[in-house]
């Protein structure tokens, strides 16, 4: 990566999407109704993905911007899993449960704050209810190295799950401080050795810049603490401060926070910490060993970007199941309720908990093509767009387009006849880069209580 005017870059730090949907979640509403939702459901004929939530945790990481109940009560947990039950016995009244199930991912909370065998259970139950996965699906579970045994795992092992992804967000014990999360590198790397026993393929670790405390120094030591545990991939977010959405975050001093320019100086120096390391870029905030499946859709032109961040598994209709849960077909995004109460009533009613989302008209599923192009390969190939939409791209974007000019001026994208195509540098700035394209971000303006900063 070429060297960069940091004090320039920290100038574009303003609010954006992260882009795991389009149009985003700020767009979901209650106008897309519930039986448009069964419809879609009941007419669906492509592969499944399966996201169940699991949202219960111990304790407040306070960095943490997921949907999360906080409980020590083993009671509340089993009864969860029955609703998740009823839930599934609803869904498999309104689709088709034969189709293929070719990805699924429990997600949370805390998925392994659940016992072994209430975790089977779980899976079982959805087992015999999708009985038909694809041998070679992505089966995966996201863990905190705090609530993870040797019994889970073999859970894991007994219903094939491939994939794991280790929350640990950084080493630093200060920092660890104060996020409430006192995560030391042994634990974690007990965590890791036990995966690796039982044979799983791919290893995922999530890192987090931009939390209180961190210096580019402390989290130099942080990767390579992290490299010692030789992930086959690794997340490295930049940390979405929203304190009027979580209250948790009004815990931190803002003043403790790293500034844009050194977030940035952190982010550089992990793309080449990590390259140096054998790894190679995915999209905005990925990195994977080179002979990782990624790279090889990449080159095909058929790496997806969703909730669950960069996969293969492209072309499935996502189903949601449990709590706050997000489903995404190919003209719509379906969320379930967040409010438990509510969530426990409509299943007792016979109805799903669905409770707001979106209809995806023409326009959002160019916007989305194009968006989730960039987000995913860095570059736009302007005449699939054409062919695939029946558009006249500089036409149809020509305000985009003349937005991106200061991107084009500045070297960090090019634009032809063909391609649009986003230099390593300008990598840095793909929120910015994508955001030109977001038919509703002039509605949000100079609003600072809407989106995450970029930078």
């Amino acid at each position: 990566m070429s060297s960069i005017d940091l004090e320039k870059f920290s100038r574009y730090s303003r609010p954006g999407p992260r882009y795991t949907s389009y149009p985003t979640a700020l767009e979901f509403s209650d106008s897309f109704k519930y039986e448009s939702y069964i419809k879609y459901l009941e007419n669906n004929t492509n592969k499944l993905s399966l996201y169940v939530h699991l949202p219960f945790c111990r304790s407040a990481c306070y960095f943490c911007g997921c949907n999360v109940v906080f409980t020590s009560k083993e009671e509340k947990l089993s009864r969860y899993v029955e609703y998740l039950k009823k839930e599934i016995d609803i869904l498999a009244s309104h689709l088709d449960t034969s189709k293929e199930v070719i990805q699924f991912h429990f997600g949370g909370g805390t998925p392994t704050f659940y016992s072994a065998h209430e975790l089977d259970t779980i899976v079982s139950y959805i087992r015999s209810k999708f009985p038909n996965w694809s041998g070679d699906a992505e089966i995966s579970c996201e863990i905190d190295p705090r609530f993870f045994n040797e019994e889970q795992m073999q859970v894991f092992r007994k219903h094939s799950f491939n994939r794991i992804s280790f929350g640990v967000q950084d080493f630093d014990p200060r920092v660890q401080q104060e996020i409430h999360r006192i995560q030391p590198y042994e634990l974690t790397k007990a965590a890791v050795d036990l995966a690796r026993k039982y044979g799983i393929e791919s290893i995922n670790i999530d890192l987090i810049y931009g939390l209180p405390y961190q210096t580019f120094e402390s989290f130099k030591k942080s990767l390579e603490l992290t490299a010692t545990l030789d992930p086959d991939r690794l997340a490295v977010f930049n940390y979405a401060h929203v304190p009027w959405l979580k209250k948790t975050m009004r815990k931190f001093d803002e003043t403790t926070l790293p500034s844009p320019d050194v977030k940035l100086r952190i982010f550089s120096h992990t793309i080449e910490f990590f390259e140096s390391h054998g790894y190679r870029m995915v999209g905005m905030d990925h990195f994977a060993k080179p002979e990782d499946e990624l790279f090889a859709a990449i080159e095909k032109g058929e790496l997806h970007r969703n909730f669950q961040g960069y996969t293969t598994k492209g072309g499935a209709t996502l189903v949601g199941i449990g709590l706050t849960s997000i489903g995404e077909g190919e003209r719509y995004y379906a969320q379930n309720t967040k409010d438990m109460a509510e969530y426990e009533a409509a299943i007792d009613n016979g109805r799903l908990p669905f409770e707001r989302g979106i209809e995806l008209s023409d326009d959002d599923l160019i916007r989305k093509s194009v968006i989730m192009e960039l987000m995913a390969n860095f570059s736009v190939d302007i005449k699939r767009v054409e062919a695939q939409f029946g558009i006249d791209f500089r036409s149809y974007f020509a305000d985009a387009l003349s937005a991106l000019d200061e991107f084009v001026q500045s070297d960090l994208v090019t634009i032809d006849a063909d391609h649009i195509r986003v230099s390593p540098t300008g990598t840095l700035l793909i929120r910015n880069i994508s955001m030109p394209f977001d038919a509703y971000m002039g509605k949000y303006g100079t609003s600072k209580k809407s989106f995450s900063k970029t930078v």
